[in-house]
């Protein structure tokens, strides 16, 4: 593990808010206190995120799914807190900030909204909380992965557009699905138009991936993958006037960036767009499970949590998830940070020599709201009887 942590267990139940089911479950979590001091400081709570439970989902009956909900995972925080307050010497009386990117962001503020007496405030980076029931339009996220392209090398995103034709048109050809299932070294052939639209969602996804992940400097969150990855992707897509078979051996080169960087794949697969450790397939286990669409704007507000205080909403303008996301500010204590150079949870991520000024202006002023949390929660114990 990095960051110096260690991890431990805790007893945690299946259901905080039935009363016939008392089954527990170990749940998991990290501790790093090698900067943390007792008197007078902070506690930083990480909202996990939605990643390492394959194992849950391949190994989990549907009548058991709806356990997996927000609501019992911030139920799991709260307890979480309990515990830690009790257990640790000196963690009792220290204001708690809940801080989380992604899924972990919405969790975070939604962790603030609902157990405000828990934690003094909370870091929601790229959490799309507006992203349900027509809060805002629906072409708003792939619009933002369009623009990425389009900024990032002349002629890519019309490449992109040409691509998608240019497949169906080889598809119907006698030998078309060999020659792509071939030219895009793909590890299952082709064999009929089912696979065809699964190769186009896959390829689709990838666009998005690469668009979450455009970080400045080389990374590996989804692949490993180098520095600003749609501009090198894009360097294999200038030209959108050539021949389809051209075009998508094009294709494959850009391709080849996300999923082959390393040099060590021999083929590609379409059934994966990401590593095994993000735990993607917790975004599909919705099987068996009736929607509720309007349940989310139900229980935590939509866009109606002005009566919320002390949360932060970072978003990246390279990253599609802020189409979704709170990026302007609210009351003076529900405040928004742009980064114009940011991709997903950029601000979350470590340090980094490569970082643009404007991630750290942002971080600057996450930190500078956090001290203020701070302050104010020492400053009402004083004022206490």
């Amino acid at each position: 593990m990095s960051y110096d942590t260690n991890l431990h267990l805790s007893e945690e139940l299946v259901d905080h808010f039935g009363f016939n089911i008392d089954k527990t479950f170990k749940q998991r979590y990290l501790i790093a206190d090698k900067h943390w001091k007792k008197d007078g400081r902070s506690i930083l709570f990480y909202t996990g995120n939605e990643g390492d439970i394959t194992w849950f989902c391949n190994n989990t009956d549907s009548k058991h799914l709806n356990f997996l909900t927000s609501e019992q995972a911030l139920a799991d925080f709260a307890e979480l807190i309990k515990y830690l307050r009790r257990t640790i010497p000196g963690a009792k009386n220290q204001p708690v900030i809940a801080i989380g990117g992604s899924y972990g962001g919405m969790l975070a503020a939604w962790f603030r909204m609902k157990y405000p007496h828990m934690v003094v405030g909370a870091l929601a980076a790229s959490a799309p909380i507006w992203q349900f029931e027509n809060m805002v339009p629906c072409g708003v996220f792939m619009k933002i992965v369009t623009t990425d392209f389009r900024k990032s090398g002349p002629n890519c995103s019309e490449s992109i557009r040409k691509s998608w034709d240019a497949i169906s048109r080889l598809a119907r050809t006698g030998s078309g699905l060999h020659w792509l299932s071939e030219a895009l070294h793909l590890c299952t052939p082709l064999t009929n138009s089912q696979d065809v639209q699964h190769l186009k969602d896959w390829i689709s996804e990838t666009w998005v991936n690469l668009a979450m992940v455009d970080y400045p400097y080389e990374s590996n969150f989804l692949q490993p993958l180098p520095a600003w990855p749609i501009k090198v992707v894009c360097q294999y897509l200038k030209n959108p006037n050539v021949s389809d078979l051209q075009l998508l051996q094009n294709i494959f080169q850009a391709l080849n960036v996300y999923y082959n960087y390393s040099g060590q794949v021999r083929c590609l697969n379409i059934s994966e767009t990401a590593t095994g450790n993000l735990g993607s397939l917790g975004w599909s286990y919705q099987w068996g499970v009736r929607p509720r669409p309007s349940w989310i704007t139900a229980v935590y507000g939509g866009k109606n949590i002005s009566s919320h205080t002390n949360i932060i909403f970072s978003n990246g303008e390279l990253d599609p998830w802020s189409g979704g996301g709170v990026t302007k500010d609210i009351t003076d204590t529900l405040v928004a940070v742009t980064i114009p150079d940011g991709a997903h949870h950029l601000d979350l991520r470590a340090s980094n020599a490569f970082d643009p000024t404007t991630v750290l202006v942002a971080r600057s002023f996450e930190v500078r709201h956090m001290k203020q949390w701070i302050r104010d929660f020492y400053a009402s114990l004083t004022k206490k009887p």
